[in-house]
């Protein structure tokens, strides 16, 4: 058999006429503020940069600021586990304090705590409102044999 790439977990327990499982739309959101969050991490370290490297040694700046910009992107990975949405709050205050550095930063940091909050807000909403839908379309399928309509040539 020929070396293949790894498979995951879902892969190998994967089995025709397997439905697909639904990502979560929350953790979906939760991604992407922190991936769109990471990029501003990284462009505020490059402008502190400029901006105070006469009076911070310029490895401190980057390597918080790149530093902070990885633990980012690094946390979308821990979203989908129970404590990983209290890990983005706290990235949150995290961006919020590098406001200290630079002081544009206290607001744009508070602008994507919000984003975060109605990120999670809504994607719980919406992950309740599919799992609901689920529901009813299982008992709709169970009523009614797994009929799927008229077949049409």
């Amino acid at each position: 058999m020929p070396s293949m790439a790894k498979m995951t977990k879902a892969q190998r327990e994967w089995r025709p006429g397997m439905p697909k499982k639904r990502r979560s739309t929350k953790v979906m959101f939760a991604s992407t503020v922190l991936l769109l969050e990471a990029f501003v991490a990284f462009f505020g370290t490059l402008a502190v940069f400029g901006l105070r490297r006469g009076e911070v040694d310029p490895g401190i700046i980057l390597g918080v600021g790149i530093a902070l910009s990885v633990v980012l992107v690094l946390a979308c990975a821990v979203l989908s586990k129970p404590w990983g949405i209290a890990v983005g709050w706290g990235l949150q205050l995290v961006l919020i304090l590098t406001g200290f550095a630079e002081p544009t930063m206290f607001i744009v940091g508070i602008l994507f705590a919000i984003c975060w909050w109605y990120g999670i807000r809504a994607g719980i909403r919406i992950d309740r409102e599919v799992a609901q839908r689920d529901r009813e379309q299982a008992e709709w399928n169970a009523a009614h044999g797994d009929q799927a309509g008229p077949q049409t040539p």
